[in-house]
């Protein structure tokens, strides 16, 4: 890429150059975002993660816009229409909008009411009248009759249409009115005669009208949705008269038959061609816009649903609740491997509650169950407080998991793969329970759209949506890493450096040799060349390897340093993991090379101190009131627990165990001004909060936070 599109990536970033020419540079030679921002931060400057994706963007943007200037250069050239004047506007043009008006009155077109009034020869008088010197213009005009023209209005009628669409492809006025509609534009909406019954859910749109500027990615996105189903039509623009002013204001001269004829090509340029064009340009930045936040917001949840905390490596015992069919039941070792399943009929009709205890009560102790976990859905409150009755001979904690995504996995290639010879009903039964020992490993089989934490996810342009999601799944699994002699072939994929076939290679390798015994044993896997080595191995822990620091965060190339460290002190490294004491006196500074700054000297201390340590915090105990399970037991005034569920723009499910999610909007979430719930609250997390209306009809319920009394202050 040139010097100065890397300046300017830089500048847009408020970045330096070289930070953004090495990490261009890593990219190049085949370096992942993950490895990138853990282990080169001397390179980068220590950019983060979303810089790093940031210049990576821009840098595609750039090369897009190189690749449209090529093909915008070749067809005028090929036009013989490419004068040195507008090749060097065309090459210095820094955006795809000013690019193409650079190139508008060079596309090609089908044929317009402009290009018919030129085959009949009313240009030289549509330039007469654009000039405004002409003093008799009707008699000039009639000069243009003929067999095509029929008399002197046909030929100014004409000759406005090849006006009209100057000014159209006019840079000038294109920019004045993009400006215009920028500042002052109004989406409008109203509903489809006749679609008023059918569609209810748009009520609050069928007559509606807001700024433009204002109004915010939800709505636009909502108001999108109803416009493609049909139960509205959606306008975006300015005031007219102030458009059709400031295209007088450019182009008339004056008065008189001249002006009065630019007059009315102005108005038309405006209503036909330029209000047209530039809606759908304000249309499409629009969507754009919305469409990044609904993403942002969506990757957000996402991070912070993959990022759960795990309850780790015990015997479950799961249960995929149900009423008519029964609950299905499983039981799994601490691998998550299927040791027993059945159905249970606690709830009505059989209402079989004697017999479902006594096989819980065998099974528990049978296995060894250290922890139970209930899926959410139909009959979830029932079956949780089934469970909460039984007295048990141990300890044991009942979780309420989130069933999200859990039929797609279900019937999914990845379940038939992994449990071949079981119905759905287990595989969701499965799946319940290997959530709640480590979401990440588990929710990384399912489609990310699939989970459902996002708003609008099926609105949004579809390959961002997957780039942004699959980026925030690579960044989780790197970020907490993989024990690579336990890891599914689904999360290995999503290591830095590795992918598909060199995640079977490694479980094929560890089938037939063994577990892994050190990291340095990796490079013995088929295809593991030397650089997919050095982006994976840093992330894939080995415990119990004989060199303690391939059970870390250290990456191999680094191991030197930590043996030197440890030399220096005339220890072992395994000593230097255990003494905090012996840590405290090293001198970083001594070790820094010129390849190796302080940035990883620090992590690298980091990591002697908490090696292996999952950045994922400790699981939480939660249980809703005992005396809430249905729309009917709430009233207004209930203080409740509840658990974040989804995070949109303009606020929070919260879930309060009545089957239906209630929404605290943003204005309830606390008691000053808050622009994002994300700075308030996170998935998952355990809130208080107060029932503010019940609309039984329409199963909505409205929560508030803010009060001092729910707790969460």
């Amino acid at each position: 890429m040139e010097k100065k599109f890397t300046e300017k990536i830089a500048e847009q970033l408020s970045l330096k150059p070289w930070q953004v020419t090495n990490t261009l540079k890593l990219f190049d030679e085949g370096a992942t975002l993950p490895f990138i921002s853990r282990y080169r931060k001397e390179m980068t400057g220590s950019l983060d993660e979303k810089q790093i994706a940031l210049v990576r963007e821009q840098h595609l943007k750039w090369n897009e816009l190189e690749k449209r200037k090529e093909t915008v250069l070749k067809s005028i050239f090929e036009q013989g229409k490419l004068t040195h004047a507008l090749q060097k506007s065309i090459e210095e043009a820094e955006s795809l909008t000013q690019l193409e008006d650079l190139y508008l009155p060079f596309k090609p077109k089908r044929k317009t009411r402009a290009s018919v009034a030129r085959e009949k020869g009313l240009e030289p008088l549509a330039r007469m009248i654009m000039e405004q010197r002409e003093l008799n213009l009707m008699a000039r005009a009639e000069r243009f009759m003929g067999e095509q023209v029929k008399d002197a209005e046909d030929a100014l009628l004409g000759a406005r249409d090849i006006i009209a669409e100057w000014i159209a492809e006019d840079i000038r006025a294109r920019n004045a009115i993009r400006t215009l509609f920028r500042k002052d534009a109004v989406i409008r909406s109203k509903v489809v005669k006749g679609k008023e019954e059918e569609g209810n859910k748009y009520t609050d749109y069928y007559q509606y009208e807001e700024s433009l500027r204002r109004c915010p990615s939800h709505r636009y996105l909502a108001l999108i949705r109803g416009e493609t189903e049909g139960f509205l039509r959606i306008g975006i623009s300015p005031d007219e008269e102030e458009a059709v002013q400031i295209l007088e204001r450019q182009y008339l001269k004056g008065t008189g038959e001249c002006a009065e004829q630019m007059q009315l090509a102005i108005r038309d340029t405006y209503k036909r061609l330029l209000q047209p064009s530039i809606e759908n340009e304000v249309r499409a930045e629009a969507k754009e816009k919305a469409d990044a936040e609904a993403i942002k917001v969506f990757a957000e949840n996402l991070r912070q649903l993959l990022m759960a905390s795990p309850l780790g490596q015990k015997n479950v015992m799961a249960i995929d609740p149900g009423f008519r069919t029964g609950c299905k039941l499983v039981c799994l070792d601490s691998q998550g491997n299927l040791v027993h399943n059945e159905t249970i009929y606690p709830h009505p009709p059989q209402e079989e509650r004697v017999v479902a205890i006594k096989k819980i009560t065998s099974l528990i102790s049978a296995y060894h169950i250290e922890a139970i976990a209930i899926g959410n859905g139909t009959a979830g409150r029932e079956t949780e407080a089934f469970f909460r009755k039984i007295r048990f001979d141990r300890d044991l904690q009942v979780f309420v998991v989130s069933e999200n995504g859990a039929s797609v996995y279900s019937a999914s290639d990845v379940a038939r793969e992994e449990l071949p010879d079981y119905d759905v009903t287990v595989r969701g039964a499965v799946s319940i329970g290997r959530r709640l020992m480590d979401p990440l490993a588990e929710l990384v089989k399912i489609d990310p759209k699939s989970i459902g934490v996002g708003q609008y996810q099926h609105d949004v342009d579809q390959a961002k949506l997957k780039s942004g999601l699959d980026q925030v799944v690579e960044s989780c699994v790197n970020q907490v890493g993989v024990n690579v002699n336990t890891a599914t072939p689904y999360i290995l994929t999503y290591i830095s450096g590795l992918g598909p076939q060199l995640a079977r290679n490694i479980i094929h390798y560890r089938i037939e040799s063994g577990p892994f015994d050190s990291r340095a044993q990796l490079r013995k896997v088929p295809r593991m060349g030397e650089k997919a080595f050095e982006q994976c191995a840093g992330f894939l822990r080995i415990p119990g390897s004989e060199n303690p620091l391939d059970n870390s965060a250290v990456h191999p190339e680094s191991y030197g340093i930590a043996q030197k460290m440890a030399d220096d002190l005339q220890c072992s490294v395994a000593d230097l993991l255990k003494d905090e004491q012996l840590r405290k006196k090293i001198d970083i500074r001594k070790y820094v090379t010129s390849e190796i700054g302080l940035p990883t000297l620090k992590d690298i201390m980091d990591e002697l101190a908490r090696p292996g340590r999952d950045p994922r915090p400790r699981i939480k105990y939660f249980e809703f009131d005992p005396n809430v399970r249905s729309l009917n037991d709430l009233k207004p005034g209930m203080i409740l627990p509840g658990i974040v569920t989804n995070i949109t723009r303009f606020g929070v499910f919260v879930d309060v165990g009545v089957k239906q999610d209630g929404l605290v909007h943003i204005s309830q979430m606390a008691d000053r001004f808050i622009s994002d719930p994300q700075d308030v609250v996170q998935l998952h997390q355990h809130v208080m909060v107060k029932v503010v209306e019940v609309d039984a009809q329409r199963k909505r319920i409205q929560l508030s936070m803010k009060e001092s009394e729910t707790g969460n202050k």
